[in-house]
Protein backbone atom coordinates (compact mmCIF):
# COMPACT_ATOMS: atom_id res chain seq x y z
CA UNK A 1 0.00 0.00 0.00
CA UNK A 2 1.39 3.39 -0.96
CA UNK A 3 2.16 5.91 1.76
CA UNK A 4 -0.26 8.76 1.11
CA UNK A 5 0.99 12.12 2.34
CA UNK A 6 -1.73 14.71 2.81
CA UNK A 7 -1.22 18.38 3.48
CA UNK A 8 -2.86 19.75 6.62
CA UNK A 9 -5.51 21.44 4.45
CA UNK A 10 -6.24 18.19 2.56
CA UNK A 11 -6.50 16.32 5.86
CA UNK A 12 -8.86 18.99 7.23
CA UNK A 13 -11.05 18.89 4.11
CA UNK A 14 -11.20 15.10 4.21
CA UNK A 15 -12.03 15.07 7.91
CA UNK A 16 -14.79 17.67 7.51
CA UNK A 17 -16.40 15.62 4.73
CA UNK A 18 -17.05 12.74 7.14
CA UNK A 19 -17.63 14.77 10.30
CA UNK A 20 -20.68 16.23 11.98
CA UNK A 21 -18.84 19.38 13.10
CA UNK A 22 -18.30 22.53 11.08
CA UNK A 23 -15.02 24.19 10.14
CA UNK A 24 -15.02 26.60 13.10
CA UNK A 25 -15.49 23.70 15.54
CA UNK A 26 -12.72 21.77 13.79
CA UNK A 27 -10.35 24.73 14.03
CA UNK A 28 -11.18 25.20 17.73
CA UNK A 29 -10.53 21.51 18.37
CA UNK A 30 -7.15 21.66 16.61
CA UNK A 31 -6.15 24.78 18.58
CA UNK A 32 -7.04 23.04 21.84
CA UNK A 33 -5.01 19.99 20.85
CA UNK A 34 -2.02 22.14 19.89
CA UNK A 35 -2.16 23.95 23.24
CA UNK A 36 -2.20 20.62 25.11
CA UNK A 37 0.64 19.20 22.99
CA UNK A 38 3.23 21.60 24.46
CA UNK A 39 2.59 20.02 27.88
CA UNK A 40 3.27 16.45 26.71
CA UNK A 41 6.47 14.98 28.17
CA UNK A 42 9.13 14.20 25.58
CA UNK A 43 11.33 11.09 25.48
CA UNK A 44 13.93 11.42 28.22
CA UNK A 45 11.80 13.75 30.37
CA UNK A 46 10.90 12.72 33.91
CA UNK A 47 7.37 11.37 34.20
CA UNK A 48 4.92 13.77 35.82
CA UNK A 49 4.15 12.85 39.42
CA UNK A 50 0.73 11.37 40.14
CA UNK A 51 -1.11 9.42 42.79
CA UNK A 52 -3.34 6.43 42.07
CA UNK A 53 -5.65 4.12 44.01
CA UNK A 54 -4.49 0.63 44.98
CA UNK A 55 -6.89 -2.07 43.82
CA UNK A 56 -7.51 -5.49 45.34
CA UNK A 57 -7.53 -8.69 43.23
CA UNK A 58 -11.20 -8.03 42.42
CA UNK A 59 -10.25 -4.57 41.09
CA UNK A 60 -11.97 -2.77 43.95
CA UNK A 61 -10.39 0.25 45.62
CA UNK A 62 -8.66 -0.58 48.91
CA UNK A 63 -8.52 2.98 50.23
CA UNK A 64 -4.73 3.02 49.83
CA UNK A 65 -2.90 5.11 47.25
CA UNK A 66 0.53 5.01 45.62
CA UNK A 67 2.42 8.12 44.56
CA UNK A 68 4.87 7.77 41.67
CA UNK A 69 7.51 9.96 43.32
CA UNK A 70 7.59 7.56 46.31
CA UNK A 71 8.83 4.82 43.97
CA UNK A 72 11.87 6.76 42.70
CA UNK A 73 14.78 4.38 42.08
CA UNK A 74 12.53 1.32 41.88
CA UNK A 75 11.41 -0.35 38.65
CA UNK A 76 7.91 0.80 37.71
CA UNK A 77 5.75 -0.44 34.84
CA UNK A 78 2.82 1.68 33.71
CA UNK A 79 0.09 0.11 31.62
CA UNK A 80 -2.54 2.34 30.06
CA UNK A 81 -5.60 1.04 28.32
CA UNK A 82 -9.29 0.51 28.39
CA UNK A 83 -10.50 -2.79 29.73
CA UNK A 84 -14.21 -2.40 29.26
Amino acid sequence: MADVQMTPEERKKSWLEISVIDEAQFDAMREEQAARQVKVPQPGDDAPDFEIDVLDPDRQRTGETVKLSNLRGKPVALMFGSYT
